[in-house]
């Protein structure tokens, strides 16, 4: 009996840590959802998170979970992982976003989770713990992603330009100023939609590993309902060290761009999820933003900005995954 209070209690403790992990990426990725409404003044910072937060939360409803699947069985050997493991991919991840946040440096909450689980299963098992194909995926989408965010948005910027070339700008703005709530909306959906699942993935791993439950089982209800609320509470509490990079420094945005860039990054991010895909939406949104820019020149994009946020993208999954292996050996001795 005191066996399972113990293991219970663990198992507790865990899935508050992956929670706590959630509401983080949505406090550290609310500045990719908001910086366009707010940077063009759609709308104020606090309407801007409330309404973000709101359609993380309706991704809920809309979602199948495949991406929760490929985080759950397809990135490390699910017979390798206990509690230790996802002790240390949780904490591994959860600093890094602490040091980029306090930076604010537009990383990516998705890979720092990919690289404490590689780092914990590393130093449990050896390369061996790894599923590398699961793996590889994840690492070739650092790029693919916001490469298709860049294409989608330059693109939707040239049809716009197009449509509206005969129109005053004033009037252009007074329209894209609606256009731009729906296309955060859809954004936002996005970003709950791929990166809730990614916590969700996590504690169903937990709960395989530690007998509570089954990979023929459904994900609990309850494990959905309550990664999708904290995340949607992050955003609400919003990262504003980020959105002042994701809005203005790399290029400079007015209703119609904004418009264009959180399409593209939204239309990414429907793409990679309905094929169970975990994708950055920071380098997804970056990139849309730079694929917008671009349209009205190279020298429009901030490209030195552009690369150091690359740089950061490169270094996320190796420093989360150190970090991970020093707490998955710290957890072996506390918990």
């Amino acid at each position: 009996m005191d066996t399972v209070q113990v293991s219970i209690w663990v198992v507790g403790t865990l899935v508050f840590v992956a929670l706590l992990f959630d509401f983080m990426n949505g406090f550290h990725d609310a500045a990719n959802s908001i910086a366009t409404i707010v940077s063009t003044r759609v709308l104020k910072p606090h309407q801007a998170v409330v309404w973000a937060a709101a359609f993380n939360f309706l991704a809920y409803f809309l979602f199948q979970l495949k991406v929760a699947s490929t985080i759950g069985k397809g990135t490390i050997d699910p017979a390798i992982v206990d509690y230790y493991v996802v002790f240390g991919a949780l904490i591994g991840a959860i600093i890094w976003n602490i040091i980029t946040w306090y930076y604010g440096i537009p990383s990516s909450s998705s890979h720092a989770l990919v690289g404490g689980l590689v780092g914990a299963a590393v130093s449990k098992a050896g390369v061996d713990g790894l599923i590398t194909a699961g793996v590889l995926k994840i690492v070739a989408f650092i790029f693919v992603a916001p490469f298709l965010g860049f294409v989608i948005g330059g693109l939707l910027m040239v049809i716009v330009s197009w449509i509206c070339r005969g129109m005053a700008p004033r009037k252009v703005d007074k329209h894209f100023r609606r256009f731009q709530l729906l296309s955060a909306a859809a954004y936002s959906l996005g970003h709950g939609g791929n990166d809730a699942q990614k916590t969700i993935g996590i504690i169903w791993m937990l709960l395989i590993a530690t007998g509570y439950s089954h990979t023929s089982d459904q994900i609990p209800g309850w494990i959905v309902l309550a990664c999708y609320s904290a995340m949607g509470l992050g955003t609400m509490f919003g990262g504003w060290r980020i959105v002042k990079t994701m809005g203005n420094r790399i290029t400079k945005l007015n209703q119609a761009r904004g418009f264009c860039a959180n399409s593209g990054g939204a239309v990414t991010l429907f793409l990679a999820t309905a094929f169970g895909i975990p994708v950055s939406t920071t380098h997804t949104i970056t990139g849309a933003i730079a694929g917008v820019g671009s349209t009205r020149g190279a020298r429009r994009v901030r490209w030195g900005v552009a690369g150091g946020i690359v740089w950061a993208w490169i270094l996320t999954i190796p420093c989360s995954a150190a970090m991970a292996a020093v707490a998955w050996y710290i957890g072996t001795l506390v918990l």
